[in-house]
């Protein structure tokens, strides 16, 4: 019989322990976050711990390197406060009308990601079950 090869997940077992860390899940998060209204980046940082990011802190370079991508994209727009406080200016973004789409197109996706995991984990709860039952 052959073996049957495994392809290898790209974090590795040892990344295994925390399947929280979807990096990529702070695009949304962020465009939640200036859906709500103009923010700078340290600001930004210290609100993604509403959505869980708290337990796992995302290293602020990641952050700022997605706000930059995302305007590139075109998806928010910055501009550099300099009045008030007294500190030195500080980058403040705000979400675009195609950063309002693409949260939307997020939004519609996790929904669907939702029930393809609810499904799954309610596969194996059941499959759980009946494996203790033989055991």
């Amino acid at each position: 019989m052959p073996r049957m090869r495994r392809r290898r997940w790209k974090g590795g077992l040892g990344q295994a322990a925390s399947p929280r860390r979807i990096y990529r899940f702070v695009v949304p998060c962020l465009l939640l976050l200036l859906h709500r209204g103009p923010s700078h980046g340290y600001s930004l940082i210290e609100e993604l711990s509403e959505f869980g990011f708290g337990e796992s802190p995302i290293d602020p370079s990641v952050v700022y390197r997605y706000l930059r991508e995302m305007e590139e994209r075109r998806l928010v727009t910055s501009t550099w406060q300099t009045e008030g406080g007294g500190g030195p200016p500080r980058r403040v973004y705000q979400i675009t009308p195609d950063g309002d789409q693409y949260l939307a197109w997020w939004v519609r996706d996790l929904r669907e990601t939702a029930k393809v995991l609810k499904r799954f984990l309610a596969a194996y709860e059941e499959h759980m079950e009946e494996d203790s039952e033989h055991h």
